[in-house]
Order: structure tokens, then sequence, then C-alpha cells
């Protein structure tokens, strides 16, 4: 089954990391991630950029608004998510803890469904 995980911290937090800072917490979770990456479980690890970057659609009467930046103001914001695909809730939340263990990361777990696969074309990785 495929699941998302939703990585939540505070934006501001993670942006003031160092390169090192950040390589360290990338490479502590591909070393996790290396199991389900052997056996093909292992799906996209999406980085969000920053809330600052986002654009807002809202509907205002039968208006439709374009707001620069978040809907919500939150204490933590949305910075990511991975998909893997894994044969339960039980080896999921085994899979996302030991990617938390030592960070103060809030990762949210859902079952995903693929509504359209698309077909966009692979590209290089941006970095932070």
């Amino acid at each position: 089954m495929l699941y998302a995980i939703l990585c939540y911290h505070n934006e501001d937090v993670v942006m003031s990391w160092s390169r090192e800072e950040d390589d360290a917490v990338l490479a502590k979770r591909r070393s996790v991630q290396k199991e389900l990456v052997d056996t093909d479980r292992m799906g996209p690890a999406i980085r969000l950029m920053p809330t600052s970057a986002a654009t807002t659609i809202r509907a205002s009467g039968s208006e439709q608004l374009v707001l620069d930046g978040p809907f919500a103001e939150t204490k933590e914001q949305l910075l990511g998510f991975y998909v893997v695909d894994c044969e339960n809730l039980e080896e999921v939340v085994d899979f996302a803890k030991r990617m938390k263990e030592g960070e103060s990361v809030t990762f949210e777990i859902r079952p995903v469904q693929i509504f359209e696969k698309g077909n966009l074309p692979e590209r290089e990785a941006s970095t932070k």
C-alpha cells in the first residue's frame, strides 16, 4: 500500500540550518531509506519551497482571489513529504520513527491512492 509521510517543522528553524546541518539530516534519513530504495519501495522525496514562495487561490463569493503566501499562519509548516510502499501501517510507522529519530520534526502518515499517474519527465533535484 502506498503511504505519504508528511513532514512538518518550523520553517524558520529549518531554513536557518547550515548546509552541513541540512546535509547531515538528509544523510541520516537516506541511510534509513536505503532498505526501501533497495527493494524498489521508496517513491519520491519532495521538499517544498518556503511558504514565502507560496501562492494561494481562494474563493471570495463568485470571484477567485490569487494571493501571495500561504493561507494559514501556523507554528509548523508542511515542508515536504515522502511516498513509500509498505505492507501495512505498522511497517510505515516503524520506518517513519527510524527516520525521525533524534529530530524534532513531526511526521503525519496517510494512505494514498494514485489519482492520475501523470507524465512528467524526470528532472534534476533542486537544492536548498
